[in-house]
């Protein structure tokens, strides 16, 4: 479904992304860890071509995405993302929030996209909130719309760019148990995260990158069981404890 090969992105003259490959098969879910500033939320914003890359190739279910004649709307709508800070529109309701990208892009009319969203905030655990605006909810009830509003799209995979990190401790379990019931569900989703717990529970694989380089890339099992990277080693033994 996603396939990175020899990816290398620069900042200016730095590399922040070094010769990276991996890839993500339908239904997988890949867990990317590593030290903040590592370049593992650049890695998946250049999956949707929110970051250009200058070497490589990113293929999303068959398309090369940093083909100039690559459609990049139509990209983004098979493959949602959910940022950090859940990027929903403070003017709209909930409802509304959910139904723009649907009738802007998809061009589904008024009903169908009401449709859809109702059917998804109520998979979200979020129904009686649709006629409320983003500033009336949670954080976590906020990011829980985020992630309803990307399956709009009926995406074939999903990004997530650290989702809990704005949270507060006790908002966390609702959005990671949203997560978890996607990944149970088949989605195919690759994952920026510190939550080891939810990383070993849900994860296919898992993916270390420390400054700019993919240093592990195994099965989850493996890679909290065997013999590190000593990277990786240190990484987890700070988060592990804490």
């Amino acid at each position: 479904m996603i396939e990175i090969t020899g990816v290398t992105k620069y900042y200016g003259t730095y590399p922040v992304l070094k010769n990276c490959s991996t890839h993500v098969s339908k239904g997988e879910v890949v867990v990317v860890c590593g030290p903040s500033g590592s370049g593992k939320s650049t890695l998946i914003k250049c999956v949707n071509a929110l970051e250009p890359i200058q070497q490589g190739s990113i293929k999303v279910d068959g398309i090369e995405v940093n083909d100039p004649d690559t459609n990049l709307p139509d990209l983004r709508s098979r493959v949602g993302m959910v940022f950090q800070n859940f990027e929903l529109f403070p003017h709209l309701s909930i409802e509304e929030n959910i139904m723009i990208a649907q009738r802007i892009v998809l061009g589904r009319s008024e009903s169908l996209a009401r449709k859809q969203a109702m059917t998804l905030l109520d998979r979200v655990g979020m129904s009686g909130h649709a006629q409320k605006y983003p500033g009336q909810l949670s954080g976590g009830q906020q990011q829980r719309v985020a992630i309803a509003r990307a399956l709009a799209m009926n995406p074939k995979a999903m990004l997530f760019d650290e989702p809990t990190s704005a949270l507060d401790p006790e908002m966390i379990s609702e959005v990671l148990d949203v997560m978890t019931n996607l990944a149970r569900e088949g989605m195919t989703m690759m994952v920026v995260t510190h939550e080891m717990g939810f990383a070993r529970r849900v994860a296919t694989r898992m993916i270390f990158i420390d400054q700019g380089e993919i240093v592990e890339d195994r099965p989850t099992e493996a890679f909290f069981t065997e013999g590190r990277n000593s990277r990786a080693e240190a990484f987890l033994s700070k988060i592990l404890h804490h």
